[in-house]
């Protein structure tokens, strides 16, 4: 069974059951609440318009029994029978039937009440006493509660309401949440490409793009130490069989100097190496966890010239130095000066004698761009991105010019980028040039 059948068969039923259970009790909710309005309603608007209703039979029955008899008040409370479907009665203060003499007594309420209206014996009684006390009027109707099956038709309508509303919270909320569960359960079982396709702008959108970013950017990191790891086994497997050899040699060689000056260059290599490894891991860090401060890229430029000025005579070479900049960077000023001092040895170590390394300093709105030009033979144009990948060296600038280990472009690449900028080479014929451009505070402040 793959991973994503298993995903499939795990318990996930746990979410739709609450998203259940929320639309009904929020259906029951809405059933109590628009009840209790019913009721109110009831009690406060329709209940006054039947006690003023019974209040006006009561008027005309007693009218009609003073003025025409027993007979004409019968006729007129058998056609309000007859009307309503309920019996109507006219009783005295003691509750006798005024047209038969029965007594009806306990169709009046307790005293001091004066009028009610209830519900006994399934039926709905309705009684109130004249103003002078003299005279009951009470009505005696069937308490027509609707049977089980009227309301079926309505059950069924809610149920299906239901059903249709959790089927389509489970499209928009459950399903997504189960793809992103997958997909992220995949990601950790190593599928490091898997990603969540969406185009929503909701949260769970918003959770997908998150998703995605962290997964492009795990992606890219762990290939890239992957990479790393190759290449360092790689470069530290030449300098280790030369210390090896060296060692062995040291042991029979009568010139045991020349041995160890052999060992000697290969310890300074592998401890290079694992410098620049360092100075990688450094720069693959947060500049802000690193203690951020406010750096303005004109002093650091001016240092790190002044620092390799020497280097540069030494080689019968010099710099100049155009533009300038009052603009400030948050970051971390170590990483930003290893940026462009790497960049500028580079150019150094690869400059013909008596040949000028060019170096110009621009600031636009939001932006700071930095280009240091050589005019040495330059790079074959398929190697231009390749450049800034570690270890990586052109062969023939390395063999002619003694290249180093092949980290300084990479760690100048890693240390602009934690700083939101972008490096790029170009070749300028003669010589290569190195752009860096980092945002400055203010565009920072805008994003």
């Amino acid at each position: 069974m793959s991973l994503r059948e298993r995903l499939k068969s795990l318990p996930t039923k746990s979410l739709y059951f609450g998203v259940f259970l929320a639309m009904v009790a929020t259906l029951s909710l809405s059933f109590v609440v628009f009840r209790q309005i019913s009721v109110r309603l009831e009690r406060r608007h329709f209940d006054p318009v039947y006690d003023r209703l019974d209040e006006l039979q009561l008027e005309t029955a007693s009218r009609i029994l003073h003025s025409d008899g027993q007979k004409a008040l019968a006729d007129y409370l058998t056609s309000l029978d007859r009307l309503s479907g309920a019996r109507h009665f006219l009783l005295d203060a003691h509750g006798i039937d005024l047209v038969d003499g029965d007594n009806k007594a306990a169709l009046l309420p307790p005293p001091p009440t004066t009028r009610w209206r209830i519900r006994t014996g399934g039926h709905t009684v309705a009684s109130q006493i004249s103003d002078d006390g003299q005279y009951w009027f009470a009505a005696v109707g069937k308490a027509n509660r609707p049977q089980l099956w009227t309301f079926l038709p309505y059950y069924f309508l809610v149920i299906g309401a239901t059903g249709v509303l959790c089927w389509l919270a489970s499209i928009a909320v459950v399903s997504p949440i189960r793809r992103i569960a997958a997909s992220i359960a995949l990601f950790g079982q190593g599928d490091l490409s898997v990603r969540v396709p969406t185009n929503r702008q909701d949260e769970i959108g918003q959770l997908s793009g998150s998703f995605n970013q962290m997964a492009e950017r795990l992606q890219r990191m762990i290939v890239s130490e992957r990479r790393l790891l190759a290449d360092i086994s790689h470069e530290l497997r030449s300098p280790l069989a030369r210390l090896k050899f060296a060692v062995k040699l040291a042991r029979t060689s009568t010139d045991t100097d020349a041995a160890f000056d052999r060992i000697n260059r290969d310890v300074d290599r592998i401890a290079s190496l694992v410098a620049g490894i360092v100075e990688i891991t450094v720069a693959e860090g947060d500049p802000l966890a690193q203690g951020a401060e406010f750096v303005r890229i004109g002093d650091v430029l001016n240092e790190v010239i002044r620092d390799c000025t020497v280097e540069a005579e030494v080689r019968g070479c010099r710099i100049a130095l155009s533009g300038s900049s009052a603009g400030e960077i948050l970051g971390n000023r170590e990483l930003l000066r290893r940026a462009v001092e790497n960049v500028m040895r580079n150019g150094i170590r690869y400059s013909p004698e008596q040949s000028t390394i060019d170096v110009s300093l621009a600031e636009d709105s939001d932006t700071l761009s930095i280009a240091i030009r050589d005019y040495g033979p330059g790079v074959p144009e398929n190697t231009l991105t390749r450049i800034f990948d570690p270890f990586f060296r052109v062969e023939e600038a390395r063999d002619a010019l003694g290249g180093g280990s092949g980290l300084g472009l990479s760690i100048a690449k890693r240390a602009v980028q934690v700083h939101h900028g972008a490096i790029t080479a170009e070749n300028a014929s003669p010589g290569l040039r190195v752009h860096i451009r980092i945002p400055l505070f203010k565009a920072i402040l805008l994003d």
